[in-house]
């Protein structure tokens, strides 16, 4: 088999035992346990076959693949900090700090979703999908979730944090910078809960002011 490096961008970030076990990709990127292989290469916009029913049943980490411990950590956008919902399985928390600074979308603000040529037998995942990159991503470390039935899929439901870490560009994010994160993206929460009527309005109101105490202090 050829034998990868990795990639130059991601050299200087420390990477994780568990990670290291991770097969390389022809452009130099860990793979997560989570993708798919389409002819012999990874496609890490796409979900392997099985992959999110192992991760749940078996308690697996959905980055390096191995068992989890009692804390559960999921990397997410601050629209899920606000609304608690996301349609991936839990991480551990070395895992997804390093997700968080070595994968291009997480790390980079400019990054777009390359949705083009998806391959045939694609599913989006379970929920409205905000394809917007957030700028901002907090990792969420609880101990506790449960699954929620979504049409054909699942959601994880969040419980209450034991801490919420926040990152931006690679690095620890600022309270601006999640507060700007947060301002755009609360419309495409508004929408919705307009369309339904008052009370889901109110109700998301009193997510959004839940989930203000989780923000990143002032420096």
């Amino acid at each position: 088999m050829e034998k990868r490096t990795l990639n130059q961008a991601i050299w200087s970030i420390p990477m994780p035992d568990r990670i290291k076990r991770l097969p390389i990709s022809p452009t130099g990127f860990p793979v997560p346990w989570f993708v798919a292989w389409l002819d012999g290469v990874p496609d890490f916009r796409v979900i392997g076959p099985g992959k999110l029913v192992q991760a749940v049943n078996r308690k697996l980490c959905w980055v390096c693949g191995q068992p989890m411990g009692v804390h559960k950590a999921f990397p997410i956008g601050p629209m899920c900090a606000i609304n608690r919902n996301i349609a991936e399985p839990p991480s551990h928390l070395e895992c997804a700090e390093y997700s968080v600074r070595a994968c291009p979308f997480l790390s980079n603000p400019r990054m777009r979703r390359n949705e083009k040529d998806m391959p045939d037998g694609h599913r989006e995942p379970a929920g409205v999908m905000i394809r917007r990159n957030p700028g901002a991503i907090a990792i969420w470390v609880t101990r506790e979730y449960r699954c929620v039935r979504d049409g054909d899929g699942v959601l994880f439901r969040l419980g209450d944090p034991e801490r919420v870490l926040w990152f931006a560009e690679g690095r620890a994010a600022t309270r601006a910078e999640v507060l700007h994160s947060i301002e755009t993206g609360l419309p495409m929460l508004y929408e919705p809960a307009e369309a339904e009527g008052p009370d889901a309005v109110a109700a998301l109101k009193k997510m959004i002011a839940r989930a203000e105490q989780y923000l990143p202090k002032e420096t």
